[in-house]
């Protein structure tokens, strides 16, 4: 047996204590690690350089072992085979050499995480300029690229994603003729949201091209009397005061050492009585390194950060938390519903791209719904003002949703 294969093994036998894993390595021996008659997975290793891979650096190698097709899964079960090591792992530990790596781990991340604007929109383009049609493919309608809000688990993806935006309406207290700033606006569609239901004047930021062409064509044919507006531009670019400042799965690409910054521009775009309303990926078990995987493949310089690093940065900007929402499995609903219609496309996915984009994308959807399932990712949503009476004392005004007709009847 290669000594990398027996550090595989030896660290597998110490961690997969729950379910059964089966590994016939590329030499076609086979081992079995876990519980005897449970259910199993089967995982062949078509490369011996994979077991190296996977011991120096266990998220990043078995990532890339799976996208290129060096290790297969029995079935296709990847879910299978990363919940089985995403729960096994949450209850016996990381690999041998972790512990050792996580100090300059937490040293680099700091470093990692700044985020001037020449970089962050290199960061954006990355993932976000990829083709509008690709998009299309998996998302809702309104192409929301942030957590739905199921209000019954029945819900469809569409349905949940209109009530993510109503109640991110209501928490802004919205009323007609608002001025609106959108941090991270996406393809527009809360913008529009916002305009048409609500009869608010929106100013919608980004800072991938693809999102601020598509956005600006569908404000143009929209036919709305107030129509949203969109611009490229970094949201340290941004002047004049807003009523209402609104940002949805944007902070997670601000970079750790401009937390402060962010929310000083908040304050300083921010009206004297105007209220924010910052929807963020989040850990609940508090500060750590974004997984490798998906930093080096999906998300390069994002981040998601604890409620412990959120909170001083908020308070050195001298704003009020008035309201703080966390959502659990909301994200996990989300992303499985975005990969079950990924799968129903995947052909036309794989015309777009390859068969190899195909399971980066499925591997990233996999990995994303379970991290959210079993490893403590949430979705933080906090309301902020100026003034701690900018809002109500209680949170009765979420109930009630201001109806299309009252809104566009107020403006009128």
């Amino acid at each position: 047996m290669r000594f990398w294969e027996a550090l595989l093994s030896s660290f597998l036998r110490r961690v997969v204590r729950q379910g059964t894993l089966v590994v016939r390595h590329a030499n076609d021996r086979v081992e079995q690690f876990g519980e005897a008659g449970s259910a199993s997975v089967t995982v062949r290793l078509r490369d011996r350089r994979v077991a190296r891979a996977i011991v120096l650096n266990p998220s990043l190698g078995l990532g890339e072992a799976y996208v290129d097709g060096r290790l297969t899964v029995d079935d296709d079960n990847l879910y299978g085979l990363l919940e089985l090591l995403i729960v096994n792992l949450a209850m016996r530990g990381d690999a041998w050499h972790e512990p050792l790596l996580r100090p300059f781990r937490r040293a680099g991340r700091r470093l990692t995480q700044v985020n001037p604007p020449v970089r962050a929109r290199r960061n954006a383009s990355h993932h976000y300029d990829l083709s509008g049609a690709l998009y299309e493919l998996f998302l809702d309608p309104d192409r929301q690229y942030s957590c739905a809000y199921f209000t019954d688990p029945s819900q469809g993806l569409a349905a949940a994603q209109e009530a993510k935006k109503d109640l991110i309406a209501a928490k802004l207290l919205l009323k007609p003729g608002h001025r609106v700033l959108d941090i991270g606006c996406g393809w527009g569609g809360l913008a529009l949201h916002l305009a048409k239901v609500f009869g608010a004047q929106v100013t919608g930021i980004t800072l991938s091209e693809q999102q601020y062409r598509t956005a600006s064509e569908t404000a143009h044919d929209s036919g709305l009397p107030t129509r949203p507006v969109f611009q490229l531009e970094d949201y340290r670019q941004v002047s004049g005061t807003f009523d209402r400042i609104v940002s949805v799965g944007m902070f997670e690409h601000v970079g750790t050492p401009h937390y402060r910054e962010f929310f000083e521009v908040v304050r300083n775009r921010l009206a004297h009585d105007g209220v924010a309303l910052i929807h963020t990926i989040g850990r609940a078990h508090g500060p750590a390194a974004t997984d490798p995987w998906i930093a080096r493949y999906v998300f390069p310089g994002a981040v998601m950060p604890a409620l412990s690093e959120i909170a001083p940065a908020v308070e050195r900007a001298g704003l009020f938390l008035t309201d703080l929402e966390v959502w659990r499995l909301h994200y996990a609903a989300t992303l499985r519903a975005w990969r079950e219609r990924f799968e129903v496309n995947r052909q036309a996915v794989r015309a777009l791209y390859d068969e190899r984009f195909c399971r980066m994308w499925t591997y990233y959807f996999v990995a994303s719904e379970l991290a959210f399932r079993h490893a403590g990712l949430v979705v933080f949503q906090l309301q902020l003002a100026k003034r701690q009476d900018a809002v109500p004392l209680t949170r009765n005004y979420l109930a009630p949703q201001v109806a299309p007709t009252e809104a566009m009847a107020e403006m009128a």
